[in-house]
């Protein structure tokens, strides 16, 4: 019995059952039910700890219930939780401007709103406005949110059955090496992939293009990096046909990667930027961010875009926190040094079990794709499943993807070095059981 609420685990899964409404993400109706959380790991309604190598939905990367952010959040409570959003707020102006200072040049201009299917949807429709065009492409390994236009960019997943999408979203190839779509090899290709995408693009579009939505690194598609070179060409490319290059960092941004931003490895300063998930340390928000040239122009076109939570004070008290924390505590070096511990870890894993493909990713965003056998490279989707299912049993959290062949790691930057010791040997025993 849990002291909360004196329920029971089996009385509350029955409460979900009968009440809770399904339809989540990799979801399972049999537990764990989490009641807390601190740093790096969460406990169930049972008292049970687990490593939670996911950081939550990768929303806790700075640590479940960090200080900073509950101090800020209590602050907000006390003084003003919600503010109407047609009017300005102090902690949204205040965060406005220590975003726009922490961002390159000319990202200057930020809206914030909740989540980041909302942050991605106003990009799309600011370079919509700004560009004249219609068309918007994206590598057909992305994730880019749930909502009806973001879902229908998403082509990692998650996008069946819900019908015709709006005309004027295309898939273009993505530049997964491991899997080439085009069967070439990294080191000689020339990025041909961007050749065979555009291409498809000035064949299918009807109007002028808008823009390019992706992700410097596809996370939920298998935590892919593009090869040195595609974003600055990808940037290039577009520029040609007048569209606009929106940067999905909701995944990748503020330190996780080792770099305050992903893109900043390649120097390729997006014309739109969309970032979520932790940005609010745990609290939803999300940000658009542009230049004050685009901004301006868009404004001057009757652009709107609001939600009842737009901007609201708590959510962006949460936000300034947050940005506290990633430059006092120099989280980007934080996600270097974790990286190295971790990947090694990983490598050596690698390097013992056959069904380890690939080992891969960039700071505190790794994954190892399972193959049964090296030459075909041909996915271990159940053995994946089997594997998570059992890392979860002995108290370790991480997240599949590509149906369970991609093994996706996102601990928060709070993780010690004992507790990537801890995560590793869990692994290992699972992958070393499933593998006999």
């Amino acid at each position: 019995m849990t002291a909360d609420t004196g329920d029971s685990e089996g009385d509350l899964l029955q409460a979900a059952r009968q009440f809770s409404f399904g339809g989540r993400m990799d979801a399972s109706d049999a537990g764990p039910i989490f009641v807390r959380g601190s740093g790096s790991e969460v406990e169930d309604i049972n008292g049970k700890r687990y490593l939670d190598f996911n950081s939550g939905q990768m929303c806790a990367w700075l640590g479940h219930n960090h200080p900073a952010i509950v101090k800020a959040v209590g602050e907000a409570c006390e003084r003003l939780i919600h503010a109407h959003s047609s009017y300005y707020n102090d902690q949204e102006i205040r965060l406005a401007e220590r975003l726009g200072r922490l961002l390159p040049e000319p990202l200057r201009k930020s809206l914030f709103l909740q989540s980041g299917a909302d942050a991605n949807e106003a990009a799309i429709n600011i370079a919509r406005k700004y560009t004249g065009g219609f068309e918007v492409a994206s590598p057909h390994i992305s994730f880019h949110g749930m909502s009806d236009t973001t879902r229908a960019l998403t082509f990692a997943g998650w996008h069946r059955g819900y019908g015709p999408p709006q005309p004027g979203l295309m898939a273009m190839l993505a530049p997964y090496c491991y899997r080439c779509p085009i069967a070439l090899k990294p080191d000689s290709c020339g990025l041909a992939c961007l050749d065979a995408s555009f291409e498809l693009i000035d064949a299918q579009t009807t109007s002028r293009p808008a823009a390019v939505l992706t992700e410097p690194i596809f996370s939920a598609g298998g935590v892919i990096e593009p090869p040195p070179g595609w974003l600055p060409e990808l940037k290039a490319r577009c520029r040609e046909r007048g569209m606009l290059l929106i940067l999905d960092e909701e995944q990748t941004g503020l330190g996780k990667t080792g770099d305050t931003f992903a893109f900043e490895q390649e120097g390729v300063v997006p014309d739109i930027l969309t970032l979520a998930k932790h940005f609010g340390g745990g609290i939803t928000l999300s940000a658009v961010s542009t230049s004050a040239e685009i901004e301006e122009q868009v404004v001057e076109d009757e652009f709107i875009v609001t939600h009842s939570h737009s901007n609201d004070p708590l959510a962006c008290a949460a936000g300034r926190a947050t940005l506290d924390v990633l430059e006092g505590e120099g989280l980007a070096n934080v996600a270097r040094r974790l990286s190295a511990r971790l990947k090694s870890k990983l490598q050596a894993l690698g390097e013992r079990f056959e069904i380890i493909g690939d080992v891969r990713g960039r700071g505190l965003l790794l994954g190892i794709e399972l193959v049964r056998d090296r030459e075909t490279k041909e996915p271990a989707t159940t053995e994946g499943r089997a594997i998570a299912q059992r890392c979860l049993e002995h108290g370790l959290i991480f997240s599949l993807r590509r149906e369970g062949s991609v093994l996706r790691f996102v601990p928060p930057a709070s993780t010690t070095d004992d507790q990537i010791e801890e995560a590793a040997a869990i692994l290992e025993e699972a992958i070393a059981e499933v593998c006999r």
